[in-house]
């Protein structure tokens, strides 16, 4: 529960802008996974689509994407609904009786309390020159076009069964990524608004995806000083975690400039190597595993000393946070990786990591345990970020599915 001496949470409705089915026949053909989870190869395929969202994400150029929106605004391919709207948000596999909902929601304007504040709680480190190319990139825009991923913990309530009754009317969009069915729906009851917001200000609030986007909203908050201040709030995405828990999974790095043995015998010189004979597997909790060319280490219990000295000046509650481990005692200590080749690439999936590395010469995979999400909730209501790239909350929501405008009148305090 957030401290009664700090502002609650505050969830608002908006005028979402989304494309018009009438101009778009197929909206399947315009989503696209987050702007984290697409490579340069894909996104480059998509803005050659007239039209498609990644013109906006993916661009070079964030004043050409603020024109491609401009356009398209008034050419009436993207509209924006007519009052404040609090938007459901679903995504499930199959069909019929084999329906699984892989996820649930609710998206909203969410108001940024000032770091520190203790009701919106970041647990990972950002990068400073990705939140500054994000802010570029919204600033041009003039407004949000992902929203953040927040997680929050309560039992079945009112909130709830206000969900499920506005899921059982017909979305207002639908479309399709692989095997994932992505649905929309509008909200604007405000009784049922003011039971989600009441419900949302009771909790705390874990971000779970978009810290860099978080952070570039409060740069661009303090840029604009007091007064009217459209950036006052982020586009949110919130999922009671008590009902729909998300995924959390690790990610992997992969160094394509480092061999095999090698990263093992060097890791010998700072933790406990063992071979594993039947090749690489997921690791247990308090375990990294390094894989290449079909040969896989366990890694365990990093010798104290060497680990205090990596970690100096770092949070005591580091040492055991998997991706701290793994970037400061190995990457950077016993393999110093910035003076390799390709540096390190981050890899959600496990087999795709060892996958990348299964050839002679293919470098080296350094796979990584996932941590429980009340543990990282634990550690970011204590203050500690983890490092970059610790964690991997899904499934994440499809971009173009709405969008808030800032240059819009702001929604009803």
């Amino acid at each position: 529960m957030p401290d009664p001496a700090l502002p609650a949470p505050r969830l608002r409705p908006f005028r979402g802008v989304r494309y018009d089915p009438r101009r778009v026949d197929d909206l399947s053909a315009m989503v696209c996974p987050p702007y984290d989870d697409i490579g340069p190869d894909r996104a480059r395929d998509l803005r050659s689509r007239p039209h498609h969202i990644a013109r906006l994400l993916h661009g070079d150029d964030p004043r050409r994407a603020g024109a491609h929106l401009d356009q398209w605004l008034r050419a009436g391919v993207l509209v924006q609904d007519p009052r404040p709207t609090l938007y459901v948000y679903r995504q499930h596999t199959g069909t019929g009786r084999s329906t699984r909902v892989l996820q649930q929601g609710v998206i909203g304007a969410l108001d940024l309390p000032l770091p520190g504040r203790g009701t919106v709680l970041p647990h990972e480190d950002v990068q400073p020159h990705t939140v500054a190319a994000r802010a570029r990139l919204m600033e041009a825009l003039r407004a949000q076009p992902e929203p953040l991923l927040l997680t929050y913990h309560a039992a079945a309530s009112a909130a709830e069964r206000a969900i499920n009754r506005v899921t059982g009317t017909p979305p207002v969009a639908a479309a399709r990524t692989g095997a994932v069915t992505h649905l929309l729906w509008s909200c604007a009851n405000p009784d049922d608004q003011a039971v989600i917001a009441a419900e949302v200000a009771r909790h705390q609030l874990l971000i779970a995806d978009g810290h860099h986007r978080h952070a570039a909203c409060l740069r661009l908050h303090d840029r604009h000083g007091a007064g009217p201040n459209p950036w006052r709030s982020c586009l949110a995405l919130l999922v009671n975690s008590a009902t729909h828990p998300l995924r959390l999974a690790a990610i992997h790095r992969v160094i394509p400039g480092l061999e095999p043995d090698k990263a093992a015998a060097a890791a010998a010189d700072v933790a406990c190597v063992r071979p594993l004979l039947d090749g690489p597997r997921v690791p247990l909790p308090g375990t990294l595993v390094i894989s290449g060319g079909g040969r896989a280490w366990s890694v365990t219990d990093p010798d104290p000393t060497a680990l205090d000295e990596a970690l100096t000046g770092k949070p005591a509650r580091w040492r055991d946070v998997p991706a701290a481990v793994a970037d400061h005692l190995l990457l950077a200590r016993a393999w110093s990786t910035h003076n390799l080749p390709g540096a390190v690439r981050h890899v959600h999936d496990a087999r795709q990591a060892t996958a990348a590395v299964a050839g002679t010469g293919g470098g080296t995979a350094l796979l990584l345990p996932p941590m429980a999400e009340p543990t990282v909730r634990e550690l970011a209501a204590t203050g500690v970020l983890l490092p970059h790239k610790s964690t991997s909350f899904g499934p994440k929501p499809a971009a173009g599915l709405v969008l808030r405008l800032l240059d819009s009148p702001e929604e009803p305090h």
